[in-house]
């Protein structure tokens, strides 16, 4: 007589959380501030504002975008603030920094949006491994937003935890 195989991961009560579940996956466009600058190193105000008057910013249309710029320069933040202004009738979004910056800061945003009365008084494993790179701040930002309302909180697989927090 054989016993039944049973799933102790699954009657455990654990809710498993993976933050890979909250990325939005709206494209990205960046915007470089390179193309704008004279010989590489300088922002001309006239020259700029022409620019972008001219420039075709319906390409930013529904889209999230970065604004960064990729050498190694000093730019006046009026700079980002015009391309914020420039571009912010066709955008879905508009952030500073490049693609990783821009998507850790979608991902934290979405942290925050979170409902915490879905995890009152849960077990929560906040998965560790997955496809896509999520940055620490992201773990910071869910063990704030949920420590308050859970019974614990453990890292990793449901199999294999790291306790993090357990509400004495």
């Amino acid at each position: 007589m054989s016993t039944p195989i049973m799933n102790k991961v699954a009657e455990s009560g654990l809710v498993s959380l993976d933050l890979t579940s909250f990325i939005d996956p709206t494209p990205i466009v960046l915007f470089d501030i390179k193309q704008y600058l004279f010989m590489d190193l300088i922002l001309k105000e006239k020259d700029f504002r022409a620019a972008l008057i001219a420039a075709d910013l319906s390409i930013f249309q529904d889209k999230v975008v970065g604004i960064y710029c990729s050498v190694d320069v000093i730019i006046p933040m009026w700079a980002n603030m015009l391309i914020a202004s420039a571009i912010q009738p066709f955008a879905k979004a508009i952030y500073f920094g490049d693609e990783n910056k821009v998507r850790e800061q979608l991902l934290l945003e979405a942290i925050s949006k979170i409902d915490t009365q879905d995890y009152s008084d849960q077990r929560v494993v906040v998965k560790g491994c997955g496809d896509l790179p999520i940055g620490e701040s992201a773990y910071i930002a869910i063990t704030n937003k949920l420590r308050p309302v859970v019974k614990s909180i453990m890292y990793g697989e449901p199999c294999s935890t790291v306790p993090v927090y357990k509400k004495k």
